[in-house]
């Protein structure tokens, strides 16, 4: 068999970003060179939710999890010597979404390319961030409305570019099962489509272009036969939404589009070469069927679980892709599961549990009702700890973790220090001090003049791209495009899902949470107080907060009050909340890597005031250097992702709050 009979293969790209633009472009380009066949940029969380870097909330953030772009000239250095009109770019960004591919348009046309030329997409999935990822900043209704312009925009202007990519990924990271994250993704792709139907801004006899323009992008975890089979029910399901809700008769246009980054939640900090396997089943589930293969796919790398991976880490990653796709026999066949009775039968069970969850949602008015009343994320919230339960008890096993323990030293993590890449903390200052430069040499009355026009047009009812474009012409930053239309759409804290949550563990006697139960209410008559006080934060701008949450319920399951108020608190909000409500300990979690500067501000704030006998626990992706580090600064216990037990952790919590009120130790059997 030739290779002109082959299949083409998927677009193979390396989620990468941090640091600076400049550091970031270097990273590309050495990608490019290694066979990477697209761009996949990881922006920092100041960019991602709308702050400048030199903002309160930006403080320990800025390059950790992705490259900082607060304006055009950052934008420009980030792609200096990149063809744009040539590349294949993905931005994961979601609420800032309009703001990043207009300054992408920018570089594109100082560049001399033909916008109409470009090709990417925008992630722009404004409903998985109230769910599970946290990235948000306006309400449903005016976000909905920035999805909507970008997508008419794109439809007549950029016409091979994606304008969103509906998002299942990150809801199988907070707990969805298939059925949940099919229906859920395909409810938000509804409620897109039939926004940019009724907004009036595509007539009619293009809307099959809006169809054909969205895209999916999708997780797949290690039960790859289910997964496939996922895949192959999302097609399915798509396929039948649009011809029938939206009367779309061309098949081209109703082919369900996806990429794919496979599972980083299963991901272990235990015998983490044990992911290496995990990612090659996972890359399969979306590979090996070619009736339901990934248009792209981008691997996590083995060592995500300790920290920010290494170039050598992610060429690793990459090299799986190319080995399955050029040495492999896997692009010469035609779907090798077609006709299987034993994939059919779990396609067509998935197909109707998924459709009946999909008109459940639709009954309570769609996607963004269904966000607004909590419904979704109390759902999350609850699958996720129904699937914690399952592994502590031992019934889901995950090889290194809850079984197999066992092991021989590592050479891959024998100095862990050096198994992961570092942020040099002397970044956030550099990048800081360019941006002042920057609006100190700008035209300060263009910039300021974009910024009323794009409040206007935000106040009506015109496609708000146009004021977006002039605001990155005129030099405009993120933080100011996105403070004004704060100032006219608000912002929105999302539902957390916590009080909604049914019990996932029982505490019936003789069980480790009875154990716990008894000795945080023992405790508590010990101290005076009708129950212990736990208050769950999460400081700085890391949307993350499955972890917290799972703590918060377990917590509120072990006769705790909880005082859990959702992401994105400064360290001073979290230490006013700890005084004012008398609580006996303080749990952080942070898994963006900024827990070196606020977790030290949380201290010092709880000393100032007067308040330093409240122990504070860490929970994140924390490398043991930081840890020990954290522990000399006076935090009372780090838990990281190897710590799997939730209920052992509340328990630890109990013994931390004994020890900082001089407490004799207490022990209290299952």
């Amino acid at each position: 068999m030739t290779d002109r009979l082959k299949d083409r293969p998927w677009l193979m790209r390396t989620y990468a970003g941090h640091s600076t633009a400049e550091a970031s472009n270097e990273l590309y380009r050495r990608n490019l060179a290694k066979g990477q066949t697209g761009l996949s940029v990881a922006f920092d969380l100041p960019t991602q939710t709308g702050y400048d870097p030199d903002h309160v909330l930006a403080r320990g953030e800025v390059g950790r999890v992705g490259v900082p772009i607060a304006h055009l000239g950052d934008m420009r250095r980030l792609l200096k010597d990149i063809p744009l009109e040539r590349m294949n770019t993905s931005m994961t960004i979601n609420a800032t979404a309009m703001w990043l591919l207009a300054l992408y348009q920018v570089v594109a046309e100082e560049q001399g390319a033909d916008i109409a030329e470009l090709q990417g997409t925008t992630q722009n999935d404004i409903v998985k961030e109230y769910l599970s990822r946290g990235t948000h900043v306006f309400p449903p209704g005016p976000s909905l409305r920035l999805t909507t312009d970008m997508i008419a925009y794109t439809v007549g202007r950029i016409p091979k570019w994606n304008p969103i990519n509906i998002c299942s990924y990150h809801l199988q990271e907070a707990g969805a099962t298939p059925v949940q994250e099919i229906a859920y993704a395909m409810s938000t792709a509804i409620a897109v489509l039939d926004a940019v139907r009724d907004s009036g801004q595509v007539p009619a006899e293009r809307f099959g272009d809006v169809v054909a323009r969205i895209s999916f992008f999708v997780n797949a975890g290690v039960r790859f036969v289910e997964e496939m089979c996922k895949m192959r029910a999302f097609g399915r399901i798509w396929d039948r939404v649009t011809r029938e809700r939206y009367g779309i008769e061309n098949p081209k246009q109703r082919r369900f589009r996806y990429g794919v980054q496979v599972n980083s939640l299963g991901l272990t900090e235990a015998q983490p070469e044990n992911n290496v396997q995990r990612i090659v089943l996972e890359m399969l589930a979306v590979t090996l069927s070619k009736d339901a293969r990934a248009r792209a796919v981008q691997l996590p790398a083995w060592n995500e679980a300790l920290g920010l991976p290494r170039p050598w880490d992610q060429q690793w990653s990459l090299r799986i892709q190319q080995v399955l796709a050029h040495e492999s026999d896997l692009l010469e066949y035609e779907d090798i599961f077609a006709g299987s009775h034993v994939i059919e039968a779990k396609v067509d069970g998935l197909v109707t549990e998924c459709l009946a969850e999909i008109e459940r949602i639709q009954a309570m008015g769609g996607a963004m009702a269904a966000v607004e009343s909590g419904y979704l994320k109390a759902q999350l919230v609850s699958s996720h700890a129904e699937r914690r339960a399952r592994i502590e008890s031992g019934e889901e096993k995950i090889v290194g973790v809850n079984c197999y323990e066992a092991t021989e030293p590592s050479p891959l993590t024998a100095d862990l220090d050096t198994a992961i890449m570092t942020v040099d903390p002397a970044n956030e200052a550099r990048v800081v001090a360019a941006l002042h430069t920057w609006r100190d040499d700008r035209d300060e009355v263009r910039a300021q003049e974009s910024l009323s026009a794009l409040k206007k047009a935000a106040a009506g009812t015109e496609n708000l791209m146009a004021a977006t474009l002039e605001c990155v012409r005129a030099g405009v930053t993120t933080g100011e495009w996105s403070w004004a239309l704060r100032d006219v759409f608000g912002e929105f804290r999302a539902p957390t899902g916590v009080g909604g949550a049914p019990l996932a563990v029982a505490a019936e006697a003789g069980t480790p949470l009875a154990a716990v139960r008894e000795k945080a209410a023992r405790t508590a008559g010990e101290l005076g107080a009708g129950k212990l006080r736990l208050l769950v934060g999460k400081p700085g701008l890391d949307g993350h907060s499955n972890g917290a949450e799972q703590i918060a319920v377990r917590a509120r399951d072990a006769g705790f009050e909880v005082v859990y108020q959702g992401i994105r608190l400064t360290p001073e909000q979290i230490v006013s909340a700890a005084v004012a409500e008398d609580v006996h300990c303080v749990g952080l979690s942070i898994l963006s890597g900024s827990h070196a500067e606020l977790v030290p501000d949380v201290l010092a704030r709880l000393r100032e005031a007067g308040s330093d006998d409240i122990p504070v626990i860490v929970g994140g992706i924390i490398p043991s250097a930081d840890a020990t580090a954290l522990k000399a600064a006076g935090v009372a216990a780090v838990f990281t992702p190897k710590d799997f037990g939730i209920t052992e952790i509340i328990g630890r919590i109990v013994d931390e709050i004994r020890r900082a009120n001089s407490l004799d130790p207490l022990e209290v059997t299952a």
